[in-house]
């Protein structure tokens, strides 16, 4: 199962870091305590300057996003 950042509920690959924090150091996250495997629902944002839902939601990256964190 896939993890996702608590801070920006962004979907990361096992062991590395958040990949926000690499494009615009929105999200600074190093710390695998900060992951979580407890999400539900999944978003895909392509354009994110374009998507009204990204917008809404504050998601400024491309990439693949829980809805519902725990």
């Amino acid at each position: 199962m896939k993890k996702v950042c608590k801070t920006c509920r962004m979907f990361v690959d096992t062991n590395k870091n958040c990949p926000t924090s690499r494009r615009d150091n929105e999200c600074a996250v190093v710390n695998p305590a900060k992951f979580t495997d407890s999400w539900k629902g999944r978003l895909f944002v392509f354009d994110p300057e374009k998507s009204v839902i990204a917008k809404r939601a504050g998601y400024k990256n491309k990439g693949e996003y829980a809805i519902k964190v725990r």
